[in-house]
């Protein structure tokens, strides 16, 4: 997000002193948009940190523009509470941890208390923040199967997450810690082993042909056997189980047709009627092929 689409998306009546700070803001967003450019200088990233912790210090006390601030800011951000408990988290964060809804997250997960954040090491150094400190956390990375699981978040195709993580204390006029906020530079974000849809492309590109363990792995690039552990791993079932379970939803589209016989649905799929993969497909659907095209018949 450029200078101009920041200041255009608060351009609602602001007072001099808001207008002042959108414009701080502004100027921080610019430097961010240099560092996630990749071009990190020896120096940079320390300035435009403290010059971040500078711009939300401004308005800790006005929380309605805190709150705005943080919902329009264009990197992913959260505010947590002293206890280590979610207070705010902005869209952006939302969408980098594929959290289902806000009401799911705010009021719920306390980072003092993830299990992962203390594996890491990463909860002593958070706590710093308690006593005034700005706190920088390099390369944080996150196994996205744990968010899954911790964080309620939407499964989808991405493998981990690589952030630098800035967290630093807003503070009351009295010196005490009021809340603290976390905002995220994603370096990197792994999606699923592009091995792995390679080797699905392949499967469904030649599922009406033998399958063929080595020329599967061939198109993904990798040996046979690290192919099928990958593939194991980020889908629960071996590229065989996946081919076999393809072509049974290939041949049940098939059946489904009333212009094609039991026997025409299998040869379409070049699929052996009298061989073995009948038997695969009752123990896969729960009943015979025969059986399965008389149901949709009755069920018209």
């Amino acid at each position: 997000m450029d200078e101009k689409s920041i200041l255009l998306r608060h351009s609602v009546k602001h007072s001099m002193a808001e207008l002042a700070f959108h414009l701080l803001l502004t100027k921080t967003c610019h430097k961010f948009n240099t560092i996630v450019g990749g071009n990190k200088m020896e120096g940079k990233v320390n300035d435009v940190q403290n010059d971040l912790t500078e711009s939300f210090q401004s308005i800790t006390n006005k929380q309605d523009m805190l709150a705005k601030v943080i919902e329009y800011f264009p990197y992913p951000i959260q505010v947590f509470s002293i206890d280590g408990t979610a207070r705010i988290i902005n869209k952006a964060a939302v969408d980098m941890l594929g959290i289902k809804t806000m009401e799911s997250h705010v009021g719920k997960y306390n980072v003092f208390k993830d299990p992962f954040v203390h594996a890491l090491g990463a909860a002593d150094q958070i706590r710093q923040v308690l006593k005034g400190k700005t706190v920088h956390l390099t390369d944080f990375s996150a196994s996205y199967q744990y968010m899954i699981k911790h964080y309620n978040a939407v499964d989808c195709d991405i493998q981990t997450l690589i952030s630098d993580i800035t967290c630093f204390p807003l503070v009351k006029p009295d010196g005490s810690v009021e809340c603290f906020v976390a905002v995220f530079i994603n370096n990197k974000i792994y999606k699923m082993k592009e091995e792995i849809s390679h080797g699905k492309r392949y499967i469904e590109t030649h599922w009406q042909e033998p399958y063929d363990a080595d020329k599967t792995a061939k198109a993904a690039c990798l040996s046979k056997t690290h192919f099928t552990k990958l593939f194991k791993k980020h889908t629960g079932l071996t590229p065989h189980e996946y081919y076999n379970n393809y072509r049974i939803s290939k041949l049940k589209e098939k059946l489904l047709d009333s212009n094609l016989t039991i026997t025409q649905a299998f040869a379409a799929c070049n699929i052996d009627y009298n061989g073995r993969f009948a038997k695969m497909f009752k123990e896969k659907v729960g009943v015979t092929p025969s059986v399965y095209k008389k149901m949709t018949y009755s069920e018209e």
